[in-house]
């Protein structure tokens, strides 16, 4: 059975794709957020990867204790101002795809 607190977990893989040119420069604006966005309240996990295959795809991987962190999110102070930021830099807009849980950790 799985336990409550995981059925109100929420985990985000946003898909942030640059225009080549400005890769660098998306990049660094992504990591600007991981220290703050962490500290938020509800906040389970915060990672940015790069793409395996394409250097210019990159991956966030964000869990949330539940909806309401989610919700939180996007006014946190660090956010808007990287948003604004980031977007004229991209190829195309962010794929979010929305999962939860379903296997528990090992005891």
């Amino acid at each position: 059975m799985i336990a409550p607190d995981i059925i109100a977990e929420r985990h985000l893989l946003v898909t942030v794709r640059s225009q080549p040119a400005h890769r660098q420069r998306v990049q660094e604006l992504l990591l600007e957020l991981i220290a703050p966005v962490r500290s938020e309240l509800g906040c389970l996990y915060y990672h940015l990867f790069t793409h395996a295959e394409d250097p210019n795809a990159f991956v966030l991987a964000a869990g949330w204790a539940n909806d309401e962190a989610v919700a939180a999110h996007p006014t946190h102070p660090a956010v808007p101002g990287v948003l604004e930021l980031v977007r004229p830099l991209l190829a195309s807009p962010w794929e979010i795809l929305p999962t939860r849980r379903v296997s528990t950790n090992p005891t």
